[in-house]
């Protein structure tokens, strides 16, 4: 498509609008808008972004259908940029309305509870999008309606499913990568809801650097500094939201409580599937007979257990190692609960919960248009997060913590993991 072309597809028809608290009025066509009425689309409304993080910063109460809208608008604009630098682009008005929508629809499989449930053996929730996109007649014919293809805006989403089409590669780089637009948004977004300054970002500025070179989404060398400002801020919300001390205690108690369910077969792993926060919560006070579902009344309540240590994960190895696997930790954490007993602990055996954080990218890898028109991965001196770099950020959060009600001794604990690390 022309220059012309794709400008005028991003105006034309825009008569309809939203407001956002951080871009404005974003610009939808009649048919955009209306995808988002679509159930499953609209029941995003009932997800909160953050998950249980407002029991810490209580203006976190955001949703995954705000998200989306700015993801929405944000792809738009990255669109506007790459259009506006460009005589020609290797786009259709079809690509064009198919990775909107998917940028609109990105979060439609996204499970409640923001990812107390990643870890588990579940379907990731770009494959549960896919699924949805796949099944949902309402939603593909407004797909439809609003000019994309179905199973185009599935495929961009799902990035692993296999492909042909080099106009899909090219949305899928723009939609998941340094620089997204999802991560675009989310920082600013959450940091803005939680009332911290980390996440913040010169958006406007990252989005009118970015180009599309050989099929790849570029950014340009002047504006370097922002791939580092955004995998910092990434850091400290993680460091000071997302893996928050509290939100790690829910986070923990709810999985903790799931996992039992599933291995004693009180639930089914596709009882988790296409729920909001509040359909999630009535498995829980529906099933409150099983005692570990107090774990996820409590946690929704507020009622928190106390991150009794938090170590690197070299300082208890064998515990460390052997609790990467959800079901060994199972185990693991039955050891912990008989040697408490024995120093005489009043606690019940699925009251103890060990956490260990899942691994986190920080590397660089966004491709550089240089000023002499030549593109490249960021070198060496160019960033604190280049090659082994942006896995010490990730090793520096991640560590072994463990997680009890309020009565239980940490002298005691601390006892315990010891003679544990020794017997493993």
């Amino acid at each position: 498509m022309t220059r012309s072309e794709i400008l005028e597809l991003l105006f034309k028809g825009h008569t309809h609008s939203v407001k956002d608290v951080l871009w404005g009025n974003i610009p939808f066509t009649k048919e955009m808008k209306d995808i988002l009425d679509v159930k499953s689309v609209s029941k995003l409304s009932g997800i909160k972004q953050n998950g249980p993080t407002y029991h810490i910063y209580p203006g976190s109460v955001h949703t995954r259908l705000n998200h989306s809208i700015g993801v929405y608008a944000l792809s738009r604009d990255i669109l506007l940029s790459i259009g506006k630098k460009n005589e020609e682009c290797p786009l259709t008005e079809e690509g064009i309305w198919s990775f909107l929508i998917a940028s609109l629809l990105h979060d439609i499989g996204h499970f409640p509870y923001a990812h107390s449930l990643k870890e588990l053996a579940i379907m990731e929730h770009e494959e549960l999008a896919y699924e949805i996109i796949k099944d949902d007649e309402k939603l593909r014919a407004a797909i439809e309606k609003a000019g994309g293809k179905p199973e185009n805006v599935a495929l961009i989403i799902d990035s692993k499913k296999e492909n042909d089409d080099p106009e899909v590669e090219i949305y899928r780089k723009i939609l998941s990568g340094t620089l997204d637009p999802d991560k675009l948004d989310y920082l600013s977004r959450d940091a803005y809801f939680s009332g911290v300054p980390y996440g913040i970002q010169n958006t406007g500025y990252i989005i009118s650097s970015l180009d599309l070179k050989g099929g790849k989404l570029v950014l340009e060398e002047d504006a370097l500094l922002s791939v580092e400002h955004i995998l910092f801020s990434k850091y400290m919300m993680y460091k000071s939201i997302y893996w928050h001390k509290g939100t790690r205690s829910a986070t923990a108690m709810i999985k903790k409580a799931l996992l039992l369910a599933i291995r004693d077969n009180v639930i089914k792993i596709e009882d988790l599937y296409f729920k909001d926060d509040k359909e999630f919560l009535r498995i829980a006070e529906e099933k409150k007979s099983f005692p570990p579902f107090s774990l996820i009344i409590n946690a929704e309540m507020g009622h928190l257990f106390e991150r009794k240590c938090s170590h690197p994960l070299s300082r208890f190895k064998k515990i460390s190692e052997n609790s990467k696997n959800l079901e060994k930790r199972l185990a693991i954490e039955d050891m912990l609960f008989a040697l408490l007993k024995e120093q005489g602990e009043e606690i019940k055996s699925y009251e103890v919960i060990i956490d260990i954080p899942e691994p986190i990218k920080f590397e660089n890898d966004m491709h550089i248009l240089r000023h002499d028109g030549s593109i490249s991965l960021p070198r060496e001196g160019e960033s604190i997060f280049f090659g082994e770099n942006g896995k010490l950020f990730s090793e520096n959060l991640r560590r072994l913590s463990i997680f009890l009600p309020e009565n239980v001794s940490e002298e005691h604990l601390l006892s315990s993991l010891e003679k544990l690390e020794r017997e493993l």
